[in-house]
């Protein structure tokens, strides 16, 4: 008995009771604040803590005071280099949102210094992306035609651009990035996969030189429009879209085999663009069939606060398509800042980012901009080109500037299917089929859920895709919620370990004792799955001691080490399993169960049912009273049989 005694020495203590204010503080924390923002102001005087706070809000104040001309040299050289990669993709995706080409110069300068003071990252550069002109050119033309009535889907577009921005403000400021997080990586590669195609699809139009076109986004529509007007295809066209393509490709995988060569892939949009112009001007090809971007507006961005649409049924459109558009912006974004922040072994801050995106989208509405995010091509140049700080931004946004005011005129005899080689070069980078390979061999539900997005995206649209994908997502999560796993024990051989005999087959099951692990929290969600599971354990578990001729089982132990917190029908769970386990004369018992835990099986009074004797430490402590009770038991047993036998 002595090491019976000492095994309930050993206890599992109950938390002390805490207040329910300071409960609820502390999770809200932990869910909010993980990060601890607030840490950095404690204990420090007011002057300090006043310019924490704008150094919090406005990163520039914090790294502008260690700028140096080492620094300015770096920024100048990789300013330069993105800006001359921001003027043709901005213009071309402009098109791609179906909005006038200046409007990819505008969003292409002042968005970008409003980042360069807020924003948290060194190497994000921001501007236009295609997956978001594209899904916004795609939302609002289901609303308002852009080629019937372009003033109104443009003033949409503006509105669509504020909700973006102030949702994604929001979304940080209120410090619900959680949202963002169930855009899975799965789902951001086969939703980006997806856009990709489709964009690529969409170009046929410039590249064959087609006047009528869908304005479907799917595959099916893209196909049918263009091979149902075979005789309208200008070869012209095809072959200046094709070789300028090839151009583009050529220049992307030399840079990607020779990285100190960044700049030739770099430079390349911006090389075709100004060959295509020369081309156009010297051949007159715009008189045969060769589209031509046309005159640009010279000067800076015009205010368009007074153009923003707020009357229905408009205004629920440009809602929609704001906080859809903000979320996919968003998501990349961050995701991009993360992954060059992880490589120069630095942290950004997620919030900050959203605050940062959010803002430059609000002013950009102001200033005739549309969605900007950070892409990942042109953030992708921005690191080889060795920035250091946001300053690059500003370098960029100068050059945009200068553009804005003296060179517009000269895009005049820019070819449209030049724009779209462009496109079509910087989209398929985004069909990442190496990712989706990786995904089958390591998660087939990923992969699932990357096809899904995918097939989505292609075969109806863009918002469909999206809907599919984050729905499968939301299920999974749903699925681990609701079906938890649960394993049976075993003693590894000579050891006081045991594990998983599935994952071990090595493990040995322990004679009359079941041996669960419940690896997940106990919720209403699960309650009943895990009963009807452990029930199902016992008798299987029955089912092979018979088949084997073991000793009957007589203890059902559950280790509950994994089970992080238990609700009201968890609790009723567990009193249930304890009643089926009293009728097939089984004793339950429990194994280190959390502090939450404890403290709910505690005020519950399930702990004083059950017995503090049954709940243990360790999986060790708990068998080895097993195996003392079953001793005691069969040595009874025996001397009741001799006694009888003496008779």
């Amino acid at each position: 008995m002595d090491s019976v005694d000492h095994q309930q020495q050993q206890q599992v203590e109950v938390p002390p009771p805490q207040p329910f204010l300071k409960y609820l503080k502390f999770s809200l924390k932990e869910t909010f604040f993980p990060d601890d923002p607030l840490r950095q102001f404690k204990n420090k005087p007011p002057s300090k803590k006043f310019m924490l706070a704008i150094q919090y809000f406005f990163p520039i104040f914090q790294w502008a005071p260690k700028y140096t001309f080492h620094f300015f040299k770096a920024d100048l050289i990789a300013g330069i280099t993105i800006a001359s990669l921001a003027i043709p993709q901005g213009i071309s995706y402009a098109k791609l949102a179906n909005l006038p080409p200046i409007l990819g110069l505008y969003s292409s300068f002042i968005p970008p210094l409003i980042y360069a003071m807020m924003g948290s990252s060194r190497d994000l550069a921001v501007g236009t992306v295609a997956v978001g002109s594209l899904l916004m050119g795609s939302m609002l033309s289901d609303e308002v035609n852009p080629n019937e009535d372009p003033r109104l889907y443009l003033h949409l577009a503006f509105t669509a651009t504020l909700f973006a921005g102030i949702f994604q403000a929001a979304l940080g400021l209120f410090r619900l990035g959680l949202i963002v997080d169930f855009l899975s990586h799965a789902t951001i590669v086969g939703f980006m996969g997806g856009a990709a195609t489709v964009v690529c699809l969409q170009q046929l139009k410039s590249i064959l030189g087609l006047v009528h076109f869908t304005h479907g986004a799917d595959i099916i529509s893209v196909m049918r429009s263009v091979f149902t007007q075979i005789d309208q295809w200008r070869w012209e066209s095809s072959v200046l879209g094709f070789v300028f393509l090839f151009f583009l490709l050529i220049t992307r995988y030399f840079s990607k085999k020779q990285p100190r060569f960044f700049w030739v892939s770099a430079m390349a949009p911006l090389t075709s663009v100004i060959l295509g112009s020369l081309l156009v001007y010297f051949t007159h090809a715009e008189k045969h069939g060769v589209e031509v971007i046309g005159e640009l507006k010279k000067g800076l961005n015009p205010p368009s606060v007074t153009e923003l649409v707020f009357v229905s049924p408009y205004l629920t459109t440009a809602v929609k398509t704001g906080i859809v558009v903000g979320i996919i912006s968003l998501a990349e974004g961050i995701a991009v800042g993360r992954s060059f922040a992880m490589y120069k072994n630095y942290n950004t801050d997620g919030n900050k980012e959203m605050i940062a995106i959010g803002t430059m989208n609000i002013v950009g509405s102001f200033t005739s901009c549309y969605i900007t995010t950070g892409p990942f091509s042109r953030s992708a140049v921005n690191y080889n080109a060795g920035c250091k700080t946001a300053a690059s931004n500003i370098i960029m946004s100068i050059a945009v500037m200068l553009t804005l005011l003296f060179l517009t005129p000269l895009f005049h005899y820019t070819p449209l299917v030049v724009l779209s080689a462009i496109i079509v070069s910087a989209m398929l980078g985004l069909i990442d089929y190496q990712a989706a390979i990786h995904l089958w061999k390591i998660d087939k539900f990923d992969f699932v859920v990357c096809m899904s997005a995918y097939i989505g995206v292609v075969f109806g649209s863009v918002e469909i895709g999206l809907v599919i994908a984050v729905a499968i997502s939301v299920l999974r999560v749903l699925l681990f919620i609701a079906r938890p796993r649960t394993f049976v024990l075993g003693n590894i051989p000579n050891s006081g370990i045991y594990r998983n005999v599935e994952q071990y087959p090595n493990a040995k099951h322990v004679p009359g004792i079941l041996i669960l692990d419940i690896d997940a929290p106990i919720y209403f969600a699960n309650a009943s799955y895990l009963r009807e599971r452990i029930t199902r354990w016992i008798d299987e578990e029955e089912n092979r001691i018979k088949a084997t001729g073991e000793t009957s089982l007589q203890y059902v132990i559950m280790d509950m080490s994994g089970v992080g917190n238990i609700d009201t029908s968890g609790i009723s769970m567990l009193e249930e399993v304890k009643k089926i386990t009293e009728r097939r004369e089984l004793q339950l018992v429990l194994v280190n169960p959390g502090g939450e835990v404890m403290k709910k099986l505690n005020k519950s009074k399930f702990q004083n049912h059950l017995g503090q004797r049954w709940i243990y430490l360790t999986v060790e402590e708990a068998v080895g009273a097993c195996n003392f009770n079953l001793r005691a038991r069969t040595n009874l047993k025996k001397d009741e049989s001799e006694g009888w036998n003496n008779v």
